[in-house]
């Protein structure tokens, strides 16, 4: 059994920050009072400003002296700016997980299945979460630790969110684009590289 993933303080208040931003509870150009949080989630002040300094170097977020803490307003040249540097790193490991992915896709099968389902029942929350958790798993089976942390530092989740939840960025199939991913790594594509690159430009927000 895979025990479960424990988070720390700071990661969870930012994943409540997150969640926040992304479901609307905080809009675009929202103080986001630090104390308050703190009151809420009964925790001291410290962990939250931790969160909150991550979440500005994802530029999800911005601070002025005397100002406080703000959502950002987002446009979607600001989103789409994310996509060509995810796009490069991820051409990257598709093309050096190609060997062990063509051996073995049991880590991406279980997201597809998912978005098959999420795809069914118009679950935009499952669609994100199994989109995101696909090209997570292919960028792992690069088996490059600085890889998979510069793709992590990107903020791909919360990215991914705001595009489809903000903008309205919707693929035609998630699913479908994804099991053909699968069945290219499968097949030892010579061109898998090129493939995912085209695959996440085309999830793009256009501005």
């Amino acid at each position: 059994m895979t025990p479960p993933v424990v988070h720390s303080l700071r990661e969870q208040i930012r994943e409540h920050i997150v969640e926040g931003i992304v479901s609307g509870r905080w809009k675009p150009g929202e103080r986001i009072v630090e104390r308050r949080i703190a009151v809420e989630l009964e925790v001291s002040q410290t962990p939250v400003r931790e969160a909150l300094r991550e979440l500005e170097t994802l530029r999800l977020i911005e601070s002025a002296p005397n100002k406080g803490v703000r959502v950002r307003n987002l446009s979607a040249a600001d989103l789409e700016e994310i996509y060509p540097v995810r796009a490069g790193l991820e051409q990257i490991a598709a093309e050096l997980a190609a060997p062990r992915l063509a051996a073995d896709c049991s880590a991406l099968e279980p997201h597809v299945a998912a978005l098959w389902e999420a795809d069914r029942t118009e679950d935009g929350t499952a669609q994100v979460r199994h989109t995101v958790g696909f090209h997570r798993e292919m960028v792992r089976a690069a088996g490059n630790s600085v890889l998979l942390h510069t793709w992590e530092s990107l903020g791909i989740e919360v990215f991914t969110a705001l595009s489809i939840r903000w903008l309205g960025t919707v693929q035609k199939s998630y699913a479908e684009e994804h099991e053909a991913l699968v069945e290219a790594f499968r097949s030892q594509d010579p061109e898998i590289g090129l493939l995912v690159k085209r695959h996440v430009l085309g999830c793009a927000p256009r501005a």
